[in-house]
């Protein structure tokens, strides 16, 4: 069925609670094994559709965000979402206390209870209000990151638009850009920050209602960290300060010298890898889209059945425009059993690794589609972030096609830029920890912990007083910081096992598919590091598996070095 023709109804909570209530109690009445087995599958059901309608409503309210009955369900969704949640929780407790939980662990597998005892520790009645506050303040921080009309180069442009400006080997209008899109955030600065304080303030309320020293606690909770701590990341980080970040410093100062500019770099300047201009798509969207369906027909026989399936459905909305929300995602629309792709189509190099990134989480959704449970479709996101990053990887086979004589600049740049992403990346996250052990700082001493680390993870970069980014302001722009807390370390560790596959694919891209297939099948029946073994990978935790990418990866920037 065409995205189109999907038909939302608003998913009514006095229905659903009464449907809820009613499976419960069929669930803890079962007599056997088989009736319990029935019970669950009517909740699977009912869940499944509730999150459905919830998907469309959000996908047409990000594609339109002046929708005003889109908007309007949003903040319908908004406000019902955590009782659903609780209904979801009384659920699990019942799965939980089961005396057929032995029974039901042989036929579902071990993850809807190591998970579902996580959920039960994340979530109460208690925080449903806050939860509500808090689902408000971050549709209004999307609401007004779509709302932005730069005034550049004689046009009104979104955030996702100014992006080729961002990276134009003309040094005035690059620098320009950065300056202009910096004025957008800064000219809104007391809102972000305002809407951020409040963001806090209600998490850490969340926290202490569960009984949680502060956010941190629970935000590895509601992220669902089930095999693995915060002091499993801390390491993490501490390896990356070892090992990535030289590497990456190294880039950049070869960079500063190859595009002719003084090191450190300023924001602007840091954007450009070549001095001739950073490589772009060749052709057209539909260009893109077509060399991209050649791409998955190529790979495998599952992948070209999936790619034709969302093409042939229009499962995807991938071009810029006005009043469209930024950024890019995929969800999935579980009535339907297809995934849906989200993105902003913005003439770089950026619009192939859409094609790449969100078409590999949403092939792995497809391959998992008739797994029973529901639940185990899709294992914790760090692990669906390797789905989309490794695809990425295997995009390079097309290269060619996509950028014409710009691919080996390609290749070089989105090698350099996986590398020089894990900083970053840890960076965000060691941000949100500091910020949330330390719920009370001001918008001003926020801004300044940035900067300090920046110092740390980022020594290439000039904070030279530029609106915006020079301030230590920069984090602002981040939506998961906003949105999703605790979720962007996921990207690095993602990261991590995307190069280790890299490697592989660079002595043997058939073992390297298989091994990816392994894991795609696999869904979320494992934990994450089990995941990791079953794909004969080495753990991320292991600080040797970010000392062998970062080597390797430097030995192949130097030897295809531009």
């Amino acid at each position: 069925m065409k995205f189109s023709e999907m038909i939302y109804e608003r998913p009514a909570l006095e229905e659903i609670r009464a449907k809820a209530d009613s499976i419960r109690q069929q669930f803890v009445s079962a007599d056997t094994p088989q009736a319990a087995e029935q019970a669950f599958m009517l909740y699977e059901k009912l869940s499944s559709h509730v999150e459905t309608m919830m998907s469309l409503a959000y996908v047409r309210n990000t594609i339109d965000t002046g929708d005003e009955f889109y908007e309007k369900e949003v903040e319908y969704i908004d406000e019902i979402s955590p009782v659903v949640s609780e209904l979801a929780r009384q659920f699990t407790r019942a799965l939980l206390e089961s005396r057929f939980r032995e029974h039901l662990m042989d036929k579902f597998g071990k993850m809807i209870f190591l998970n579902g005892d996580i959920f039960m520790r994340s979530f109460s009645p208690e925080i449903i209000q806050e939860t509500q506050e808090a689902n408000k303040l971050e549709t209004a921080y999307q609401k007004l990151i779509a709302s932005a009309q730069i005034d550049f180069e004689g046009e009104k442009r979104t955030i996702s638009q100014m992006h080729p400006f961002k990276e134009s080997a003309d040094d005035n209008i690059r620098r320009s850009a950065w300056i202009a899109e910096g004025s957008f955030y800064c000219d809104h600065g007391a809102e972000l920050d305002d809407i951020f304080d409040k963001l806090v303030a209600l998490r850490n309320k969340m926290a202490e209602k569960l009984g949680h020293e502060n956010f941190v606690k629970s935000g590895y909770l509601q992220m669902t960290r089930n095999c693995y701590t915060p002091e499993d990341i801390a390491k993490f980080r501490d390896a990356v300060i070892k090992y990535i970040v030289p590497a990456a410093d190294r880039l950049y100062r070869e960079q500063a010298e190859r595009t002719g500019m003084s090191y450190p770099l300023s924001f602007a300047d840091a954007a450009l890898r070549f001095r001739d201009g950073n490589p772009c798509p060749k052709g057209s969207p539909d260009d893109i889209l077509r060399i991209g369906k050649e791409l998955y027909h190529e790979l495998s026989q599952e992948s070209a059945e999936f790619i034709d399936m969302m093409l042939e459905n229009e499962l995807m909305d991938v071009l810029s425009k006005k009043g469209k929300a930024g950024g890019g995602y995929c969800t999935q629309l579980d009535d339907y059993k297809v995934p849906f792709i989200f993105a902003n189509f913005n003439g770089t190099a950026d619009d192939v690794e859409v094609i790449t990134h969100e078409a590999g989480h949403a092939f792995a959704f497809y391959e998992a589609r008739n797994i029973v449970p529901r639940e185990n479709q899709s294992p914790t996101l760090e692990a669906c972030e390797i789905h989309s990053m490794t695809m990425e990887f295997f995009g390079w086979r097309k290269s060619d096609a996509f950028f014409g004589d710009e691919s080996k600049k390609f290749r070089y740049s989105h090698l350099f830029s996986a590398i020089t992403f894990i900083p970053y990346g840890t960076m965000v996250d060691h941000f949100q920890h500091i910020i949330y052990e330390k719920p009370h700082l001001t918008p001003a001493q926020r801004h300044e912990v940035w900067k300090e680390l920046m110092g740390v993870y980022m020594p290439w970069m000039k904070l030279d007083g530029s609106p915006f980014y020079g301030e230590g302001r920069g984090w602002q722009r981040q939506l998961h910081i906003y949105e999703n807390p605790f979720y962007y370390i996921d990207y690095c560790l993602a990261q991590t096992a995307a190069l280790e596959f890299w490697v592989i694919m660079q002595r043997d891209h058939n073992e390297a598919w298989e091994r990816y297939m392994r894991l795609v099948k696999k869904a979320g029946t494992m934990t994450f590091t089990e995941l990791i073994d079953e794909a004969g990978l080495r753990s991320p935790f292991d600080e040797n598996a970010l000392r062998e990418v970062a080597e390797a990866a430097q030995q192949w920037l130097e030897k295809n070095s531009i």
